[in-house]
């Protein structure tokens, strides 16, 4: 089960790399058209607003059709063969559904409690998909449908007809079984899903009285839940569907930048819901915290090479949001510092909503700038002046709590080794030349082996590997035998930042360049599929 809930994750992160450029040119594309900062020039009948209104609607096409994005993409990591097919059989049938939810509802909508007749958004729990007025089930509409969908693409797809009904083989007959199914799932949605929002709206209350505790609790969960891969099914919900704000926060925020660049007020009471997107924070200015307490307790002799290890991956934490590499390289060695940074990182978030900043703040420097910082610098710069502060205090605590406890309890991170193996990331070149020595005694030419092949020979060979995925910097692998992988060790020394293992999961540590290590590896196990 965990297997599946952590390559659901993953997959879901699909849609979600296409935030960061979606959101810059939202939030330049804001800033260039709001009177209140560009003055004339921001009129709307001005030539100038009307080019950059042209790219701002541009911008918006990821946000405003999310949960059409979300179920497309799930079948790109869930889908066991044919996952491109599949994407074509989810889109269909997930517009086949709501045309389906659609008209019930404009027919016997007050048998299910539906006023359809009522403007979409609000209260009104209707949304249009697609140019489709239909109930407003969010993302997590979106990835039932898809969910089904793939599981009758698993199961359906390689169904052999009949010769004279071979034209309905393949999608075509996956798409046959889905428009019958669609018909059941429709109405019981109709049935159902009108209770579903009520009990939301009573839980929106809930997390919205909570304050500064339900953000300290939010933050925390989703810090701990890193290590098992599970953080995305928490803030999912919150930051792209209807957990707190209809939408999602990146959705609602961004629809509110207008309002907020003109505004003196204070941002949190402005949006006071989206304090919850503050994982950012910690990424900012925890991760440089905890990379100078690594180099200041580190082994003089190696000072050098933790440095040359810690500002790359630290540097991706701060300008990127992706925190995986400098947090997997203590994950491992010292878990309770992950736990005291989860607690330290929950502690900043709230800080920040006491005093009043909010925004979308869960990535790195460049989400935050398109989104927060360049359009609504003008009226705001005082609240992000006193973000600084706090940060760099918090960036300093970081520091000393994280020395004291390293070397209060000797904690072997990166420089503090005592045995004889090199901090270092070894290259594939490095470690079969390591190798060859070894086994000769002498300096022995590199073999040409890929990246890919040694990951695959560290999984336990091809036919130890059932399915992979990946995130945004880690390949999330599935194998038969858990004995037969190899330990962090040797994933450090053929040039990846390491690996995790979690049952028969095992999560290699690559960084931005997954997606592109992770076609190489299928492409050697004979998984690409060229249709």
């Amino acid at each position: 089960m965990m297997q599946k809930i952590q390559k659901f994750g993953g997959a879901m992160f699909t849609p979600v790399l296409l935030f960061a450029f979606a959101g810059i040119v939202v939030g330049v594309g804001t800033l260039f058209t709001t009177e209140a900062i560009m003055g004339d020039l921001a009129k709307p009948d001005h030539l100038f607003y009307q080019c950059w209104n042209v790219i701002l609607q541009g911008g918006w096409t990821v946000f405003n059709q999310l949960p059409l994005l979300f179920a497309v993409a799930l079948p790109i990591g869930m889908a066991k063969k044919q996952n491109a097919r599949c994407c074509m059989e989810a889109l269909v049938l997930y517009l086949t559904f709501h045309y389906f939810l659609s008209t019930m509802l404009s027919q016997w909508g007050s048998v299910f409690g539906v006023d359809f007749s009522a403007d979409v958004g609000g209260t009104s729990g209707l949304a249009m998909i697609a140019n489709i007025k239909t109930l407003d089930m969010g993302m997590i509409g979106a990835l039932a449908i898809s969910g089904i969908v793939i599981w009758l693409h698993n199961k359906f797809y390689d169904t052999e007809l009949p010769d004279w009904l071979g034209s309905f083989n393949g999608s075509t007959f996956v798409f046959m079984i889905g428009f019958f199914v669609m018909i059941p799932v429709a109405l019981l949605s109709a049935l159902i899903w009108p209770k579903i929002q009520l009990g939301m709206l009573a839980f929106q209350g809930f997390v919205k009285g909570a304050g500064a505790l339900g953000v300290w609790v939010f933050i925390l969960l989703e810090r701990l839940l890193i290590p098992f891969g599970l953080h995305h099914i928490l803030y999912s919900p919150f930051y792209y569907d209807n957990a707190v704000v209809p939408g999602g926060l990146y959705a609602y925020w961004a629809t509110k930048l207008p309002e907020l660049a003109a505004s003196t007020a204070s941002l949190k009471s402005l949006v006071p819901e989206a304090g919850f997107t503050a994982t950012g924070f910690s990424k900012i200015f925890g991760c440089p915290g905890i990379a100078l307490a690594f180099y200041a307790t580190a082994r003089s002799e190696k000072k050098k090479k933790v440095m040359a290890l810690l500002i790359p991956i630290t540097l991706t934490a701060i300008f990127c949001g992706v925190t995986e590499p400098i947090e997997f390289t203590f994950l491992f060695i010292a878990p309770p510092l992950f736990v005291v940074h989860a607690i330290l990182a929950a502690t900043l978030s709230t800080v920040m909503y006491l005093a009043g900043i909010v925004g979308i703040h869960s990535g790195g420097v460049i989400e935050m700038a398109s989104l927060n910082w360049i359009p609504l610098m003008a009226n705001h710069w005082q609240q992000y002046l006193l973000m600084l502060v706090i940060g760099l205090v918090f960036t300093a605590i970081w520091f000393v709590v994280f020395r004291f406890l390293i070397v209060k309890f000797d904690f072997k991170t990166p420089g503090r080794e005592v045995d004889t193996e090199d901090i270092k990331f070894y290259s594939k070149q490095e470690y079969r030349d390591k190798q060859a020595a070894e086994k000769t005694g002498k300096d022995a030419p590199a073999a040409k082996d890929s990246l890919a092949e040694r990951i695959i020979e560290g999984l336990g060979g091809a036919d130890n590997i059932v399915d992979l995925t990946n995130c945004a910097t880690r390949l999330r692998v599935n194998v038969q035998d858990i004995n037969l992988v190899k330990p962090d060790t040797y994933f450090k020394s053929i040039g990846t930042h390491g690996a995790m293992v979690k049952g028969k999961s095992v999560q290699v540590i690559i960084g931005l360049s997954v997606a592109k290590v992770r076609a190489q590896v299928e492409e050697q196990l004979g998984m690409t599929i060229t249709e």
